[in-house]
């Protein structure tokens, strides 16, 4: 994820959400059959198809906050169908507040990519009626073959993953790092890695999304080379696979 100055984070910090466990199962009342596409609104098969820089419409559902600042909002969305990620996205305060999990919205923006992650940018957005909350789709099988991107930025699960050593600042082994290098401290980005079927892979808790207070962050540092668990997060893509994770709990 793009990184900004000191000023930009503090903001972030001061708007970011207490808890980080934006989605699971729907909630009592919910409905969890997305509306019908509106007018002039591309389905999730006609976005993929649409070419980058392409203006595109389309209408899907919060799942979770990212941040917000100088009235931008990043937002990860879903709809039955697939997910989007929403970067920047021109937005008040007020309305930020209103974006709970589960609200529906027609977003208006560009199509574009940023080391492998597809995303709308320049966008604008409006609260319409209804309501759906994803539940986690196990996609620990497709680890390391061709479709895992195409279910990129939607809410998964990983199954039964094993934390594996990362090499930390000083050289000695660790099982997660500050920063994808080992270089920061408590509140930066969490990296760790895990493997499955002789595959080992770097998932992200990133502080925007999860900060140092939220129990996966917390869950995270006390990891040890070895453990064997179950995960949860946002398939987003950086170079490759590099899930935004959201929970974590001892395999079952």
């Amino acid at each position: 994820m793009k990184k900004f100055a000191v000023i930009a984070l503090a903001l972030v910090l001061l708007f970011s959400l207490a808890s980080c466990q934006p989605a699971g199962e729907p909630a009592p009342g919910d409905d969890t059959t997305p509306d019908e596409k509106g007018e002039g609104v591309m389905t999730y098969a006609e976005y993929i198809a649409a070419d980058m820089d392409a203006r595109v419409v389309v209408e899907t559902y919060v799942q979770a906050k990212q941040s917000w600042w100088e009235d931008k909002a990043t937002v990860y969305t879903q709809d039955k169908d697939g997910a989007y990620f929403l970067y920047e996205m021109a937005c008040s305060k007020e309305d930020y507040d209103k974006l709970v999990p589960g609200t529906k919205i027609r977003v208006t923006g560009h199509k574009s990519s940023w080391s492998g992650e597809v995303e709308i940018i320049d966008a604008t957005f409006e609260i319409l009626d209804g309501s759906f909350i994803a539940t986690a789709k196990d996609i620990t099988a497709l680890l390391g073959t061709d479709d895992l991107i195409n279910h990129q930025n939607e809410f998964v699960s990983f199954k039964g993953m094993k934390v594996e050593a990362s090499t930390d600042a000083d050289g000695n082994e660790a099982p997660f790092l500050y920063k994808w290098d080992g270089s920061g401290e408590e509140g930066d980005d969490l990296y760790f890695k895990v493997s499955s079927n002789g595959n080992t892979y770097t998932f992200t808790v990133e502080s925007y999304l999860c900060g140092k207070d939220t129990d996966v962050y917390k869950a995270v540092k006390d990891l040890k080379v070895g453990d064997v668990i179950d995960l949860e997060g946002f398939l987003y893509w950086y170079e490759g696979v590099n899930p935004h994770i959201t929970a974590v709990a001892a395999a079952k």
